[in-house]
């Protein structure tokens, strides 16, 4: 059954997936990547490097032929990764402080 666009995504437990907005390569395999609840932050790929067809991602050169492709971070030979895990592990970005924090440092 396909899903209207005003339709949320939903987990096994009927948890809310936020989809993939925006996805940027960085160095030392990390991507800098924005979800559909407005979270932002890094993903390292580092760890899933040695899987199966992610090894191809090794090559910094295809690593930043990365793009989004139905809400989901993507590469050109049909490497993905689960936005459900990007949600689990994605961390801070310490180049993108939030506004509080720049507030904080004016005082």
């Amino acid at each position: 059954m396909a899903m209207n666009d005003d339709e949320l995504e939903v987990g096994t437990e009927g948890d809310y997936i936020p989809s993939v907005t925006d996805v940027q390569a960085l160095d030392n395999y990390k991507l800098r990547v924005t979800l559909s609840d407005g979270r932002k932050g890094i993903f390292s790929m580092s760890p899933y490097l040695d899987k199966g067809n992610l090894r191809e991602l090794k090559d910094p050169r295809y690593f930043r032929r990365v793009f989004i492709d139905n809400d989901t971070v993507t590469w050109p030979h049909g490497q993905d990764i689960d936005p459900e895990l990007i949600e689990e592990k994605l961390q801070p970005d310490p180049e993108r402080a939030p506004s509080w924090a720049a507030d904080n440092k004016r005082k």
